[in-house]
């Protein structure tokens, strides 16, 4: 007997063709697939990543070693939890500004793939589990962090201090040097001047990492209403904060150096330091010169950077 495969056809008023029952599961998978792709991109995956890049090397210098897997696993899972609620909700409050940026428009809430209640819901929801696997699982301490960090990025930066000041990235950066501080306090229970050193090199680091991207976007940003630096302040001061910044990122990881530190740390701390600074020079001389500015140079080299530091640190650990 043959098999015959239904195919959608017009009727004779001209109604849409009927689909068969494998085309609609297709469809629902489609669809459902879309949905899923368009929450995860609500959590921001990129910035998960690189903050749990300074998150486990903070907990391997704070034990001296390779802590327990299982509380690496929960800190891993927490930390991604909080830094994709934090993100969520971020989105959810900047729906508004997010359609009017060519960068942003495509985003799940201004394209309507996902309802605003629906976010708010979501970002709740990973925030509460977030917070709630740390205070069960690590100590009150990298809880009330955590709490801490969501806390401040939403409601501080994100509702006040973008909107108003052109120090936003600035005071902008403790949530994104939280992490350090987290893993830190999830091993010992404590924050030891380590810790904050390394604090201080995330925190340091952030500006001359984002000014570059608000450099490229700063038309995104004025459009947006947005006073991010390179919006309202001069290229040269743009530049001359770059460079400061970057100085004090390295100065700060020199400092991490004599706080249990060996060579395994201060020689590629050392040496990805100095490639940074110049990089950040470079691109104060090419504005200077008049020639392409290609600030994403220094955008990327700077992950790069934080990337090679923190690694080291692992590695001292270690060994």
């Amino acid at each position: 007997m043959s098999m015959i495969t239904e195919r959608p056809v017009s009727n004779s008023a001209g109604q849409p063709p009927v689909r068969t029952a494998t085309e609609t599961s297709a469809v629902a998978r489609r669809d459902v697939r879309a949905v899923v792709a368009a929450y995860v991109t609500l959590t921001k995956p990129r910035i998960v990543e690189l903050l749990l890049v300074t998150t486990v090397p903070a907990m391997m210098l704070a034990d001296g070693g390779l802590p327990s897997l299982w509380l690496v696993a929960v800190v891993l899972v927490g930390g991604s939890l909080a830094a994709g609620a934090a993100s969520v909700i971020n989105c959810y409050i900047d729906r508004d500004i997010d359609q009017l940026m060519r960068r942003t428009k495509r985003r799940p809430l201004p394209a309507h793939t996902v309802s605003p209640r629906n976010a708010l819901i979501f970002g709740l929801v990973l925030a509460t589990v977030s917070v709630a696997m740390m205070a069960v699982f690590t100590n009150l301490l990298a809880a009330a962090l955590t709490l801490a960090a969501i806390v401040y990025y939403d409601v501080v930066y994100t509702l006040w201090l973008k909107r108003t000041t052109t120090a936003n990235t600035f005071w902008g950066g403790a949530c994104g040097a939280a992490p350090v501080l987290i893993g830190w306090a999830a091993v010992t229970g404590t924050l030891a001047p380590a810790a904050w050193a390394l604090f201080a090199v995330v925190f340091f680091w952030q500006m001359p990492h984002f000014y570059p991207l608000a450099m490229k976007y700063k038309d995104d940003y004025a459009r947006a209403g947005i006073p991010m630096l390179p919006v309202v302040a001069s290229t040269r001061r743009v530049n001359a904060e770059i460079i400061g910044f970057a100085w004090l990122t390295v100065a700060s990881s020199l400092a991490v150096w004599p706080l249990g530190m060996s060579l395994i740390y201060g020689v590629p701390a050392v040496v990805v330091g100095a490639i940074f600074v110049v990089e950040a020079h470079k691109l104060a001389r090419r504005v200077a010169r008049g020639q392409a500015v290609k600030p994403m140079r220094l955008f990327h080299w700077s992950t790069t950077y934080l990337t090679i530091l923190f690694a080291a640190v692992a590695l001292d650990a270690l060994i």
